[in-house]
C-alpha cells in the first residue's frame, strides 16, 4: 500500500491529467465535428425533403439525440468504474466513441439510401452519447482521485482542458471543409473530419493502456467496500447531491447554444461567414485552454463555490451581449463578446466542476455520482439548440428569447452550486466522511 501514494505523488498525476486530456478533446472533437456538421450541412445531406426550417430543426434534434443516450451510459459505465475501475472505463468509452465517428463518415446520405440514413445516423449518435455518458466522469475520478490533496481542481481540469482542445482541432479542421465548393461538401467533404478522429482513437489507447488504477480505488477494492449496485446506493444515500450536480451541470447550455445554436443562427438566419464564425471558435477555445487551469488554481486556494457560482451569473450576462452582437453583424463585437464569453468567463465553472462535483460523492459511488448527475443535466444541455430554435423570434431581437433561456439554465446551475459544501480544503481520505456523514466541510486540522 506504501508504493501507491507514492506512485501518485509523482508521475501519476501528470499521467492521469494528460490521458484525460487526450479522451475528452477526443470526446468534444467527435461532438464538435457533429455538432459543426448538424449545423452547417446535415440538413441537406440528411434531410434534404424538407422546408429549411425543418431541416435545419431536424438536423439540430439529432445532435440533442445523442444526450439521450448519456444517462443509460452513465448508469452502465458508472457501475463498471465503480466496480471494476477507472481505467478499464477510459478505454472502452475511448473505443466506443472513436467508432461511433468514424462510421458516420461511412453513413450514405439521403439521396443513396432514403431514410436509413438518417436512422443509422441516429444510431451512431447514441452509440456517440452512450461512450460519453461515462467518459468525463472516469477521467475527473482517476485526475481527482491521483491529484495531491491542494491540487485536486488543477489537475482535474485537464479533463475540461481536452475538451476546449478538442473543439479547437476540430474546428481548424473544420475550416478548409467549410470553404469547400458546396457540391464537394455535400458529397464527401464533411466525411473527411469524421475519419480523422482515428488518429485520436489510437493515441488515447495508447496512453491510457500505461495509466495506473488510483490508489483510492484500488484501497476501496483491496477491503472489500465497491458497492455491488453503485447506483442504488447512490440514489439512497446521496440523491441530494445528484440533484446538486443535475442543476449546476445546465450551465453546459451556454456551451451548446453557443457551439450549435448561434453558429446556425449566424451563419443561416443572420447570413454571416461560416469561417469567419468558426475562427471566433477557435480563439474562444484558446483562451479557455489557459483561462480554465487557472481558474482551477485559483479554485484551490479560496474554494470551489464562489468561483463556479461566478462562472454561471457571469456565463448569463455576457451572452447576452454575444447573440446581440451577432444580431448587429459586427464581426469585431461578435469576436469581443464570443471570446469573453466562451473563452474566459465559462472557463471559470467549467473549470472547476470536475473538482467540485467529484467531492460531493464518496470513492464508491463517485464515478456513478458524477456520471449520473452530469449525463441528466448536459442532457438537457442538448437538446437546447433545438429549443432556442424554437423560440428565437423574427428581426433583430429575436435572439432576446434564447438569450432568457440561457438565463434561466445559467441562475438554476449558480443556486445549485451556492447550496453545496465547500470542500476545497478537506483531504481526499475525508472526502467519503464528510460526503457519507454529512459532516461540515472543513480541514481535519480545523
Amino acid at each position: 500500500m506504501s508504493s501507491a501514494p507514492a506512485a501518485s505523488a509523482g508521475a501519476q498525476p501528470a499521467r492521469a491529467a494528460l490521458a484525460a486530456w487526450i479522451g475528452s478533446a477526443l470526446e468534444y472533437y467527435d461532438f464538435f465535428i457533429y455538432g459543426t456538421a448538424a449545423a452547417l450541412v446535415f440538413s441537406k445531406v440528411f434531410f434534404p425533403s424538407s422546408s429549411p426550417t425543418a431541416g435545419t430543426l431536424l438536423a439540430l434534434a439529432t445532435f440533442g439525440v445523442g444526450y439521450v443516450a448519456r444517462p443509460l451510459g452513465a448508469v452502465v459505465l458508472g457501475h463498471v468504474g465503480d466496480r471494476v475501475g477507472r481505467r478499464r472505463v477510459l478505454i472502452l468509452t475511448l473505443v466506443m466513441m472513436g467508432t461511433a465517428t468514424f462510421a458516420i463518415g461511412c453513413l450514405p446520405d439521403y439521396a443513396t439510401a432514403g431514410a436509413l440514413g438518417p436512422v443509422l445516423l441516429v444510431v451512431c449518435r447514441l452509440l456517440q452519447g452512450f461512450s460519453a455518458g461515462g467518459e468525463q466522469a472516469g477521467a475527473n475520478s482517476m485526475t481527482l482521485e491521483h491529484a495531491p490533496d491542494d491540487r485536486r481542481a488543477f489537475f482535474s481540469s485537464f479533463t475540461l482542458g481536452g475538451t476546449q482542445g478538442g473543439m479547437i482541432i476540430a474546428t481548424f479542421v473544420f475550416l478548409p471543409v467549410a470553404a469547400m465548393p458546396q457540391d464537394q461538401l455535400l458529397s464527401w467533404g464533411w466525411r473527411v473530419p469524421f475519419w480523422l478522429s482515428v488518429v485520436v482513437v489510437v493515441a488515447g489507447i495508447v496512453i491510457r493502456r500505461t495509466l495506473a488504477e488510483t490508489p483510492v480505488f484500488e484501497e476501496q477494492r483491496a477491503q472489500g467496500r465497491t458497492e455491488g449496485l453503485p447506483i442504488v446506493a447512490l440514489l439512497r444515500d446521496h440523491w441530494a447531491a445528484v440533484l446538486r450536480v443535475v442543476l449546476g451541470a445546465l450551465v453546459s447550455s451556454v456551451s451548446t447554444l453557443v457551439s450549435v445554436w448561434a453558429l446556425s443562427y449566424a451563419t443561416s438566419t443572420q447570413g454571416l461567414d461560416k469561417t469567419a464564425m468558426l475562427w471566433v471558435s477557435i480563439a474562444a477555445n484558446a483562451v479557455a485552454l489557459a483561462a480554465i487551469p487557472l481558474f482551477a488554481r485559483y479554485a484551490d486556494r479560496v474554494g470551489r463555490k464562489p468561483v463556479f457560482v461566478f462562472g454561471c451569473v457571469a456565463s448569463a450576462i455576457v451572452l447576452a451581449f454575444y447573440l446581440w452582437s451577432i444580431s448587429t453583424a459586427s464581426y469585431t463585437l461578435i469576436f469581443v463578446f464570443g471570446v469573453l464569453l466562451s473563452g474566459v468567463v465559462y472557463s471559470a465553472a467549467n473549470g472547476v466542476w470536475p473538482a467540485f462535483y467529484g467531492e460531493m460523492f464518496p470513492a464508491r459511488v463517485r464515478l456513478t455520482g458524477m456520471a449520473v448527475g452530469t449525463q441528466i443535466g448536459f442532457a438537457v444541455g442538448g437538446f437546447v439548440p433545438t429549443i432556442a430554435e424554437s423560440l428565437v423570434g423574427k428581426g433583430t431581437g429575436g435572439w432576446v428569447p434564447v438569450a432568457i433561456l440561457g438565463a434561466v439554465l445559467c441562475a438554476l446551475a449558480a443556486l445549485a452550486g451556492l447550496t453545496a459544501r465547500e470542500t476545497a480544503h478537506v483531504p481526499t481520505a475525508e472526502l467519503d466522511r464528510v460526503a457519507d456523514r454529512g459532516t461540515p466541510a472543513v480541514p481535519a486540522a480545523v
